[in-house]
């Protein structure tokens, strides 16, 4: 089945890896970005927060630029990332690196929500959850484009030549989204149905996507730092934090694909976050290196799967029409959880230490079998027998 669910979302599991193929070699550039415009670590910091800024307004927009640009709207926007992200490398001072990055987040936002509503709509013609294939495509491509750059910038290669022969792949991407079925994307007639879900049951799956993503960025930005001063470890034995969440995290997904089609899908995002949560106090509990190496990869494990499973459960939820206009609102709340996770880590950290700061996102991601997910479900069958 495997094989099937590949051919079946090839065309835009080609978006996912265009979004990989670009924040992957952008995290593995931000030391010689970040050179090339002689940025602080607080300037830098201030370009990706406008950056952050420009992909929530980009997500909240992305219906209308579906609208606008029809069916051909995940090819023209893979082209847009493309394009976009070429600028940050030609960048040489903080005004123009920020203007750069906004428009490539932005770009990268709107084809976020796009892919993941088309995605969704495939999932109900086929019949076949595909959203964990999907995401852990998207964090395979991630690494190892992440992993191709750091070699490229080894040989000496300049940020645009790096971004241009992603751009060849993307070209390849581009032809792959064409072939998207006619009828996955809305039609003018659809069009006239809105019945969007109401805004309780938006909410409540777009903050299980947010403590999902609050997790995962919050550990990427601080698990080394907590390794390496809370645990002596050196500075390639920090590194190996974040490393092996966003390995379990692929992993992770892979295997959310697989043993999708035989659990239900909140007993799924139930165990995950059981998982994640347990992962999350083993680190923040370590006596010694290794046994926060183990909690970081089971905090990976299960964080993994719970924002695609969620995507999953909403899609099913609502009519096609709607689907954009919905996947584009839990997507901008959840974004809030990437958007947060690196300040208030560090506001915990300064108030009560690292430790603790990991602690708290334990309590967080119990939030959710606990009463977020629940309350989603309370809602959601309140709705479906008032409309029965």
């Amino acid at each position: 089945m495997m094989r099937q669910d590949l051919a079946t979302s090839r065309p835009v599991m080609a978006a996912f890896a265009v979004i990989g193929l670009y924040w992957g070699p952008f995290a593995a550039m931000v030391p010689v970005l970040k050179a090339q415009i002689g940025a602080s670590d607080g300037v830098f910091g201030l370009c990706m927060l406008v950056a952050s800024v420009g992909a929530l307004v980009a997500m909240w927009l992305a219906p209308l630029a579906e609208r606008l640009l029809g069916r051909r709207a995940m090819p023209i926007l893979g082209a847009c990332v493309g394009i976009s992200f070429l600028l940050p490398g030609l960048a040489h001072s903080v005004p123009v690196f920020a203007i750069c990055m906004l428009l490539a987040s932005m770009s990268a936002g709107c084809l976020d929500v796009v892919m993941n509503a088309r995605l969704s709509t495939l999932e109900r013609r086929s019949g076949r959850s595909l959203m964990n294939l999907n995401h852990g495509a998207y964090s395979l491509v991630y690494a190892a484009a992440a992993m191709t750059t750091g070699i490229a910038r080894e040989l000496g290669m300049h940020p645009v030549a790096i971004f241009a022969c992603f751009g060849i792949v993307t070209l390849w991407m581009i032809s792959e989204m064409i072939r998207l079925p006619v009828d996955v994307a809305p039609t003018d007639e659809d069009s006239a149905d809105k019945a969007p879900l109401p805004a309780g049951p938006i909410w409540l799956a777009g903050s299980i996507i947010l403590v999902a993503f609050f997790g995962e960025n919050g550990t990427e930005g601080w698990s080394a730092l907590y390794l390496e001063r809370s645990l002596g470890t050196g500075a390639a034995g920090g590194a190996l934090g974040p490393a092996l969440l966003g390995l379990t995290m692929g992993l992770g997904r892979i295997a959310g694909q697989l043993v999708s089609a035989r659990i239900d899908e909140y007993r799924l995002i139930r165990w995950a976050a059981l998982i994640a949560a347990s992962g999350a106090l083993i680190a923040a509990s370590a006596p010694v290196p290794v046994v926060a190496y183990i909690g970081f990869a089971a905090l990976g494990l299960g964080i993994s799967v719970i924002g695609p499973t969620v995507y999953v459960i909403v899609g099913r939820d609502v009519t096609d029409a709607a689907r954009t206009h919905v996947i584009a609102r839990i997507s901008a709340i959840g974004y809030l959880g990437f958007f947060i996770a690196p300040p208030l880590m560090g506001f915990l950290s300064e108030w009560s230490g690292l430790s603790a700061a990991f602690g708290i996102v334990a309590l967080l991601i119990l939030a959710v079998p606990v009463a977020l997910l629940p309350a989603y479900r309370r809602l959601r069958d309140g709705l479906s027998s008032r409309s029965n």
